[in-house]
């Protein structure tokens, strides 16, 4: 039984607690950059695959109600029994099917989320190192704006390439982010704004994104250099140093 939500929470950042959470954990990537026989989010983090990890930080979370984790089709079982039972989570609600697309593994999700949840927050299901106070950062930019994004500031100097490689112009860095999740939204917001780009034949990498067509604000909350993505060889190295 999930447990209910108490004044505790308003010490946290997190006042509106009569609205209820859902998170979807996107996990139903191919991960071919990893270069490895076994799925990113099935690899093993030192004692627990990365999913693992990664839910624990929403079970672990006040004031998220439920957790629904997206998966490949073929690999359900593998989800339940290596990810979800040995740790008994009680948020965490059947695994979803994803679709072909990271878009359509979403919607899938936010069809499958309870009927009165009030905000969505969708996470990357390989980004284990968030953080509370990010995700109440986010939660409480997506009560006031009704949309926002964990980023960092981008370090390195980005160049825009034309189509034959050659430098075409070299933005200003300072104000250029690099998008990270959780991106949280008003679960009405982001349903609209998925059904919009179905209607309009749109695919986008991230829902920011589609919640931006709409002609709606989102709000960029400052995240961290260490909520990092593990996609290759090498972030499985960093992660595991994070990790101590």
């Amino acid at each position: 039984m999930i447990e209910t939500k108490s004044d505790t929470d308003k010490s946290l950042g997190w006042t509106l607690t009569n609205s209820k959470i859902s998170v979807l954990i996107a996990a139903a990537g191919q991960g071919s950059r990893m270069e490895s026989s076994i799925k990113k989010p099935y690899l093993m983090l030192n004692d627990k695959p990365i999913l693992s990890h990664t839910i624990d930080r929403f079970e672990q979370n006040s004031v998220i109600d439920e957790i629904l984790v997206i998966v490949n089709a073929a690999d359900l079982d593998t989800c339940r029994k290596n990810v979800l039972m040995p740790y008994q989570y009680k948020k965490v609600r059947e695994p979803v099917s994803g679709g072909n697309t990271r878009q359509e593994s979403v919607f899938n999700g936010l069809r499958s989320i309870s009927d009165d949840v009030d905000y969505v927050a969708v996470h990357d299901g390989v980004r284990p190192f968030i953080k509370d106070d990010i995700i109440f950062a986010c939660l409480n930019a997506a009560a006031k704006y009704g949309a926002s994004v964990s980023a960092v500031p981008v370090k390195e100097t980005i160049k825009i390439a034309n189509v034959d490689n050659f430098i075409d112009q070299t933005p200003d860095r300072d104000q250029l982010w690099r998008v990270q999740t959780p991106q949280v939204f008003r679960k009405s917001l982001l349903v609209e704004a998925h059904r919009k780009a179905i209607q309009d034949g749109i695919s986008a990498t991230d829902d920011a994104a589609l919640v931006e067509r709409l002609g709606m604000p989102v709000k960029l909350v400052m995240g961290s250099y260490k909520n990092i993505k593990i996609t290759t060889k090498e972030d499985l190295l960093l992660a595991k140093t994070l990790l101590w």
